[in-house]
């Protein structure tokens, strides 16, 4: 065999090793580019769903011995009706930074509804600014006696590592958590999930219904444009390399 065989011979063997690394890496990337596509038709579907949840006519509450067991994501923002009694002597307030029409940082009333059942559910009642922290300053809007009440269901608001302690010397929280609010004033019966109540007026204007934020990230069509980008990356980039190694150079 020729010196000029035995090196493209050599030239050849050398890229063996790097091929495989390669193909690895490719298949890796592929892999994660087309699992964004098909999670990319997930979230849509389920943005779809939720949309025509939010716009369709209110349903009645899930049945109480269904609670333990349910699956909240297959119930989130369905549009729902409770009737029952306003327990004002348990509101909490949790703070809202503002955004989404609100133009001010203020807080979001939490009150436990009390069915005929005597199970009970956390509702978000709406904003209030700042200043009417305190039921006092916003007296009209606490609702008594029987009260009829429409808005969209919701799953607990998870902590991160950024959230705050909640204040332990005042009724101010920093996260939706029914259990938590349960917790606080040792309620039983109360719901695994609440209700956002919808923009209907309350007397004083305060709160104000109506804040859902139905924030839900929808970015995996970038996300797999980037797998399948760095994958055509890839395969020009030991392309290149696979000819300079077969020049010798």
């Amino acid at each position: 065999m020729t010196s000029a065989a035995q090196s493209r011979t050599t030239n050849w063997r050398g890229l063996i090793a790097p091929g495989l690394v390669t193909l690895i890496a490719l298949t890796i990337l592929v892999s994660l580019g087309v699992w964004q596509l098909r999670r990319l038709e997930w979230k849509d579907g389920l943005i779809g769903r939720m949309q025509s949840r939010i716009h369709a006519a209110p349903q009645p509450l899930p049945a109480r011995e269904m609670w333990p067991k349910l699956q909240l994501v297959d119930y989130e923002y369905l549009r729902v009706i409770a009737r029952g009694v306003f327990e004002h002597e348990y509101e909490t307030v949790v703070f809202h930074a503002g955004g989404d029409g609100v133009l001010e940082a203020g807080w979001l009333v939490m009150t436990p509804l009390r069915l005929p059942s005597g199970a009970r559910i956390i509702i978000n009642r709406g904003f209030v600014p700042m200043a009417l922290q305190e039921p006092a300053t916003r007296a009209a809007g606490q609702l008594a006696g029987e009260t009829q009440i429409t808005g969209l269901l919701r799953a607990p608001e998870p902590r991160n590592v950024f959230t705050p302690a909640d204040k332990t010397d005042s009724r101010a929280m920093f996260v939706k958590d029914p259990a938590a609010i349960a917790a606080r004033f040792a309620l039983e019966g109360v719901a695994p999930f609440l209700i956002d109540a919808d923009a209907s007026a309350a007397p004083g204007g305060w709160p104000k219904g109506g804040q859902t934020t139905m924030s839900i990230p929808n970015n995996h069509f970038s996300y797999a444009l980037t797998w399948f980008g760095l994958a055509i990356t890839l395969v020009i980039v030991f392309g290149l390399f696979a000819v300079r190694r077969l020049r010798g150079s």
